[in-house]
């Protein structure tokens, strides 16, 4: 039976921007973390900075939290063809050999694609002056380019108060605003996310 659960996050720059991450996801995987109060597991989020930090936490956490369910989660930072471990295997060259594929887990083909989802929470975040016309309607947004994805928020947020999305000024606000079953239904790999932690979590 799972007693704790840590995710090691790509993501943040100083302390500051890393504890308004933490809360963006917090708030983002509020399903999971309430299933883990009620089960009384220990829930922890691990903002990490760049993407091989987060790597480096993880390969510590399997040595020194070898009783809990450790997840590494980064983007994809293209579109994925293979399991998780083998993209970023093939694509960062990480030794990734004695970690099960369901600790391995990707935003695909970047956070900002599960932001996109929800044109309505960037509208309400942003206000007078969002375009929503320039956020590309499609059903699976793990298909839309990660360069096609910064151009159309940055199209999107031009004119708005706010000023052009920001990964770190934004980018947590706005994943705590989002519609959470809609952006599962667009990403798959969020769905994944999502069912592997749940299930783990329900096992005995």
């Amino acid at each position: 039976m799972v007693r704790e659960v840590r995710i090691y996050i790509e993501g943040g720059g100083d302390a500051n921007s890393k504890a308004r991450l933490r809360q963006g996801f917090h708030q983002f995987l509020a399903e999971l973390v309430n299933m883990a109060r009620s089960r009384r597991i220990r829930w922890n989020l691990v903002a990490c900075g760049g993407r091989n930090a987060a790597f480096d936490n993880f390969v510590t956490a399997l040595r020194t939290h070898q009783d809990a369910l450790n997840i590494l989660l980064v983007d994809s930072e293209g579109p994925v063809s293979s399991g998780p471990r083998d993209h970023l295997s093939q694509r960062d060259g990480w030794n990734l050999n004695n970690v099960s594929d369901d600790q391995c887990h990707l935003m695909v083909q970047m956070m900002e694609s599960w932001l996109i989802a929800d044109t309505e929470a960037l509208k309400m975040f942003y206000g007078q002056g969002f375009n929503a016309n320039a956020i590309p309607r499609h059903a699976n947004v793990e298909q839309i380019a990660k360069a096609q994805v910064e151009s159309a928020l940055e199209a999107a947020t031009r004119t708005t108060q706010a000023g052009n999305y920001h990964k770190i000024r934004h980018g947590p606000q706005i994943l705590g605003l989002v519609d959470v079953e809609r952006v599962r239904r667009a990403a798959t790999h969020c769905e994944r996310l999502f069912a592997t932690v749940m299930s783990r979590m329900n096992a005995p």
